[in-house]
């Protein structure tokens, strides 16, 4: 199935998280899984790719991804992976946060490339379960460039199925956005409510 969608190598949807446990399903829940989980990558590339054709102006793009990310993305999982042991004694105030600035930093960030993404297509080539979550495989078509490969990780950890991960031709995109809150802690002496107020003016 072809999804009309056109990605960059560079400029995508740098999402990270970690699938929780280990624990085996039933070969029936294993099959829902994978079901759900192709649906999902499915659906968020249709609304991804009106988003980037609507012709909205670069605020209303950036909030309108905010929502697609609600929407697809497991955002706690994601924070606490991101934030990597910080998460652990940082207050439910602080959590909340970093969510809200993380996913607001994210729009900012891949916003404002949404418009290089036009004209290309999306075609999902595998799905599979590993453990507790599903690779989601597409190849992504360009004009004039070879094709690439991006794999959506999918689980239902947080109680509904939601992408918690993306690997753009082998770059793990949870690993380069850890990196990046990392070097904001240690800039701010890993103090966490200063790495919030340097991600909230990031662009």
């Amino acid at each position: 199935m072809l999804n009309r969608f056109a990605p960059t190598r560079r400029a995508f949807l740098g999402l990270t998280g970690a699938a929780a446990g280990a624990a085996l399903l039933p070969a029936r829940m294993f099959a829902q899984s994978i079901s759900v989980s192709r649906q999902l990558v499915d659906a968020l590339l249709i609304d991804l790719y009106a988003l980037i054709n609507s012709g909205s102006s670069a605020n209303r793009l950036y909030a309108d991804f905010e929502a697609l990310l609600n929407r697809y993305a497991d955002m706690p999982i994601i924070a606490q992976t991101v934030m990597r042991v910080e998460w652990r004694r940082a207050s439910a105030a602080q959590r909340s946060a970093f969510i809200t600035t993380f996913r607001a930093y994210i729009a900012r960030k891949y916003g404002s490339r949404f418009r290089e993404l036009i004209g290309g297509t999306f075609e999902i080539t595998d799905t599979r379960q590993i453990r507790n979550f599903v690779e989601v495989t597409t190849t992504a078509n360009l004009r004039n460039e070879a094709p690439f490969e991006v794999i959506w990780l999918v689980s239902n950890g947080s109680g509904e199925h939601k992408f918690f991960n993306l690997i753009i031709e082998g770059i793990n995109l949870a690993t380069t956005e850890a990196e990046e809150v990392g070097a904001l802690l240690d800039r701010n002496g890993g103090n966490i409510d200063a790495m919030i107020a340097d991600l909230s003016a990031a662009s």
